[in-house]
């Protein structure tokens, strides 16, 4: 079977390929503006210390991260290498989803456009964390079915597994993906392949590549399981699971890129014209109704929408071309329109995502207004600096005994990243993977006492006093200077460590 793209000239990708490197570009000069994100901080840790598996997330990400630390040190424009290009890929393979479904240049260079402007993309390309390489899989497993599709060839089977297996090992939401390419297959033409050895090997190919992070699981006695539950818990909670269906509308692809998802979504479902590629369809609604049920975070979707803008600028593509000619002044017209629409989603996504603003100015708030992640790069030097300052005012012998108690990971991870200039000793945590590495070779006798308020630590079998604030010298309000800014030293402690470590693990 012949695949559409055959008769489209390659060099229509030096576009897409030309705004992927000029977005990469602009991430390797924009995202040193702030500091490293509490999430960072953890990874950072996390990457120091490889393993196959890490409570909070599959193995991948630290990888990455370590990589990173080899090759550029603590830089902020290294370690956020990864994740600038995996947004960057993700352009080139929308523009590639839209030749496959028979786009030609003007489609392949607005599906890019656009994807390189949703804000969930923008945000994600700026930090670190397993979001933004998850991401990247979504995008080219669409690409790698339609060019199962187009070209027929089951061997593809083989390059879909192996992108289901490097999922898993980012993300394990990347099973709501799979359940979408399960149900397509099965209510599409694909179903033909069920017979084929090339799908099999696909599948044995992803369980493969997941499997060292399986085995690490049992080992740990799936603690992942444990940590997702005690999120969710917490994400109900606090309301961080409501209105996920609205959320669709807004949050991921962004408001302005609402009419030409919808489209292609319409087009992929009910169009005759794209019959053979409704796998794609089926591949959106089937996680968007599993994370409805399930009453996950709007963007546990977000990946999904690039190769929606690209089907929605093939099916508009489509349409105009069927009305053609226009006259001079109708395409005049629309031209106009189209470069207001992408210039004011480049103003919208960039302001929310890219680092280009100074704390605290009007782009500042504005951010701050949609999304947490710039207030929470900020302070995490000014928290280091405090503690030092309490660590020194100790006497030298009690200082041999003082352990540094971090009660979240942001915490654990700044003192880690920036104490060993101050002298102090690595953080000790119960969060997450922290807890596993133990409260050190000797039990703390005094503990300074991070992430906690009055009531928190008035239960502690000792004697807490309050000796220091956090704070930040732009007055940023985020979680440490807003919801526990007190640091506490506790001594006496009536307590044997090697009894209570074991029942202190807590996730975050």
């Amino acid at each position: 079977m012949q695949t559409p793209s055959v008769a489209l000239p390659r060099r229509h990708l030096a576009w897409p390929i030309a705004i992927a490197l000029g977005l990469l570009l602009l991430r390797l000069f924009t995202n040193t503006r702030y500091g490293f994100h509490r999430d960072e901080l953890a990874l950072l840790d996390d990457a120091r210390q490889l393993a196959w598996g890490y409570v909070a997330y599959p193995p991948l990400t630290p990888s990455l991260a370590r990589i990173s630390l080899e090759l550029f040190g603590d830089s902020l424009t290294g370690f956020r290498l990864f994740a600038a290009l995996a947004q960057s890929l993700s352009v080139v393979l929308a523009a590639l989803i839209a030749r496959e479904l028979g786009g030609r240049r003007g489609a392949q260079i607005i599906a890019a456009l656009v994807a390189a402007l949703m804000p969930f993309s923008m945000i994600a390309g700026g930090v670190m964390q397993y979001v933004s390489i998850d991401y990247l899989w979504w995008v080219l497993l669409a690409w790698l079915l339609l060019r199962l599709v187009n070209s027929g060839d089951a061997r593809w089977w083989l390059a879909i597994g192996a992108a289901i297996g490097v999922g898993m090992l980012t993300k394990y939401t990347m099973l709501f993906c799979v359940a979408g390419i399960v149900v397509g297959t099965l209510a599409t033409p694909l179903r033909a392949h069920l017979t084929s050895r090339w799908l099999w090997a696909g599948v044995a190919v992803s369980l493969l590549l997941f499997l060292p992070n399986a085995l690490w699981q049992w080992q740990h006695e799936f603690v992942s399981l444990d940590f997702l539950e005690a999120i969710h818990a917490r994400d109900m909670r606090i309301g961080r699971t409501d209105d996920f269906l609205l959320g669709q509308l807004y949050a991921n692809a962004g408001p302005l890129a609402l009419p030409i998802w919808l489209m292609g979504l319409g087009w992929l479902a009910f169009s005759g014209a794209a019959r053979r590629y409704r796998v794609l369809a089926w591949m959106y609604a089937v996680p968007l109704l599993l994370f409805a049920v399930a009453q996950g975070r709007a963007y546990y979707m977000a990946p999904a929408y690039p190769m929606l803008a690209a089907a929605g600028c093939v099916a508009a593509e489509r349409w105009l071309r069927a009305r053609q000619p226009l006259g001079t002044g109708i395409r005049r017209i629309g031209a106009g329109a189209l470069a207001t629409w992408i210039i004011l989603m480049a103003v919208g996504s960039g302001v929310l995502g890219l680092q280009l603003s100074p704390v605290n100015s009007t782009g500042w708030r504005i951010s701050r207004a949609v999304h947490d992640n710039f207030a929470e790069q900020i302070g995490w030097q000014e928290l280091t600096t405090e503690v030092a300052r309490i660590y020194r005012s100790l006497p030298a012998e009690e200082r041999m005994h003082t352990a540094i108690f971090a009660n979240n990971y942001g915490e654990a991870g700044a003192i880690n990243l920036y104490g060993p200039r101050h002298g102090l000793p690595t953080a000790i945590s119960p969060i997450n993977s922290y807890w596993y590495r133990g409260y050190g070779s000797t039990p703390p006798r005094t503990v300074i006492v991070l992430g906690d308020t009055r009531e928190g630590v008035a239960d502690t079998p000792g004697e807490c006093v309050p000796v220091g604030r956090v704070s930040n010298r732009f007055g940023v309000l985020n979680e440490e200077t807003r919801d526990h800014p007190e640091i506490f030293i506790c001594r006496n402690l009536r307590v044997r460590w090697a009894d209570v470590w074991p029942q202190m693990h807590s996730f975050g």
